[in-house]
């Protein structure tokens, strides 16, 4: 452990909202007095990706963080500007001091914003001490080892919390430095959101592991189980008030306890839950480590193949049916409504939602994305844009893979409960209609009260003509030896290849097999 001394020591809190397995902070403490800073940045907070719900989960996050550094005799400092011009407040007060935060694979505006508080630094003599954040690498050399970093790194326990800071009260007071009221919300939060913080995130993960997950290997699908049999913990990754390292603990004592008992008492379902979650969590720091290695994803096709492909095909009245939920297709608009309302729908609707805007709509994906990360409360830049692109089918390393939103419905909600539930002008549509609508005779539609074009809207597209094609659009793409050649290059540095679970031949093959099943069909990121 270092020596004590008296500079002052800050740490930045960022997407890491806890005191409980954050190295930034246990080093800082074991250095002399520690300020805890989170700032509220004018230039992020007004980036296409962020809405008001991310602010007000931000603010409960802050409330119990703010809790949570009482307790160990620091108090939580917020400020209200841009990161670099925050420091320069603070050293023209307090002097000399050390900056300590975990590392971020975040958006290509934080990129920068790292990048001019790195500079800031260096001119001031500032030391800015950065810790791994997760299981992602910075500047990854050789993917084929990536795995076995994931699991060296899950391995070592969670971290405490800090026992009792050194001097942090006589630094803010000596000072002048004290903490500001939370950012207010300025515009429209969502009631039905979950809500912030880490009390709220254990009680996730126990309800989780101790009620609502037993069936979580196959209930995560559709729409009507999902919200209860998920663990609903991806808005607490995503703004760290509870770190990946402990829920992956979590699930090891969960396993452990099962296989401690005896068969016969085990309630079945537990043990494929708990691996199909692990997995998730694996997943979660496998794609973030795509936007790591390649900050480009976020704006680019990962393919150049795909370069122009629909970049020019921006349809307004198209992508504001799909953004509203009038797209006349049950299933779309259902999901788009309760995401409208709660911030979160489960991850195999949101790739239907993605594919349906790609492919039957024809739209480019980056513009459907900004709007999908402002809608999802759990929004992490490192997952959200490789699985957009993922879903859009400009990876190269992926098979095109389009979800038939009739299908979807059929398959995830067989008694039109969710549709109705959603849209309650279907509410009297009988079943064997709630699906496509369309086909319902005049008589009927005027029967039920749902009339096409007046009461809900008429398709927009015609589902099994613009699935065909795209289809034959994208595949005459994939084909030829400079596709393939391309393909493999990406798949190098970003597809997944652990022996253990794709075999020896994965790196030989690799475009190939990440097509075949590694990544198309993972139902994983959005996640838990």
């Amino acid at each position: 452990m270092a020596s004590v001394n008296r500079v002052l020591n800050v740490v930045w809190f960022k997407r890491d909202l806890r005191v409980t397995d954050h190295a930034p902070l246990m080093q800082a403490c074991a250095r002399g007095p520690v300020l805890p800073l989170y700032a509220y940045e004018p230039s992020l907070i007004a980036q296409p990706d962020v809405s008001a719900q991310h602010v007000a989960f931000i603010n409960e996050c802050l409330q119990t963080l703010e809790a949570d550094l009482n307790a160990v005799g620091l108090k939580l400092v917020t400020r209200i500007g841009e990161m670099d011009e925050v420091l320069a407040a603070i050293k023209q007060r307090a002097g000399a001091f050390n900056l300590w935060s975990h590392e971020e694979t975040g958006s290509g505006a934080t990129y920068e914003r790292d990048k001019r508080v790195a500079a800031w630094c260096r001119a001031n003599g500032v030391v800015w001490h950065e810790s791994p954040n997760g299981a992602v690498v910075r500047r990854l050399n050789d993917r084929d080892r990536w795995s076995s970093v994931w699991m060296q790194r899950m391995k070592n326990a969670p971290l405490d919390a800090p026992c009792l800071a050194t001097m942090a009260d006589a630094v803010l007071d000596s000072h002048g430095i004290v903490a500001i009221d939370l950012l207010p919300v300025n515009g429209r939060d969502k009631a039905l959101r979950q809500r912030g913080g880490r009390a709220v995130a254990l009680a996730d993960l126990h309800s989780f592991f101790n009620e609502r997950g037993q069936h979580y290997r196959f209930e995560m699908s559709s729409p009507l189980t999902a919200a209860d049999a998920c663990s609903r913990i991806s808005a607490h990754l995503a703004y760290g008030s509870l770190s990946v390292r402990e829920a992956v603990h979590a699930v090891w004592v969960q396993r452990d306890r099962l296989l401690a008992m005896d068969a016969h008492e085990r309630e079945p379902g537990w043990l494929p839950s708990l691996k199909s979650f692990e997995g998730r969590l694996h997943w979660h720091c496998h794609f973030m480590q795509k936007l790591e290695s390649d900050p480009r994803i976020e704006f680019t096709n990962m393919h150049r193949a795909y370069a122009g492909l629909r970049e020019d095909n921006h349809n307004v009245a198209l992508q504001t049916a799909w953004r509203n939920g009038e797209t006349g297709l049950p299933m779309i608009d259902a999901c788009m409504r309760m995401l409208a309302a709660t911030g979160w729908i489960n991850f195999r609707m949101r790739a239907m939602l993605v594919s349906f805007s790609s492919y039957h709509l024809w739209q480019h994906w980056r513009e459907p994305a900004l709007h999908l990360a402002r809608e999802f409360l759990d929004y992490e830049p490192g997952i959200h844009y490789p699985q957009v692109q993922m879903q859009s089918g400009t990876t190269g390393i992926n098979t095109v893979r389009m979800y038939n939103p009739i299908k979807q419905a059929r398959d995830q909600d067989p008694t039109g409960e969710f549709v109705r539930r959603w849209i309650p002008v279907l509410a009297r549509v009988p079943t064997d209609f709630i699906f496509e609508p369309w086909r319902m005779p005049d008589n009927l539609q005027r029967e039920y009260g749902c009339v096409l074009g007046r009461d809900y809207p008429v398709p927009v597209v015609d589902v099994i003509a613009a699935a065909e094609h795209a289809r034959s659009t994208m595949w005459i793409k994939r084909k030829g030896n400079e596709f393939r050649e391309e393909a493999q290059a990406i798949f190098e540095t970003h597809g997944s290849r652990n022996p253990a679970r794709e075999g020896v031949k994965a790196r030989k093959t690799g475009a190939a097999r990440e097509s075949r099943k590694t990544e198309i069909d993972t139902r994983q990121t959005s996640l838990f």
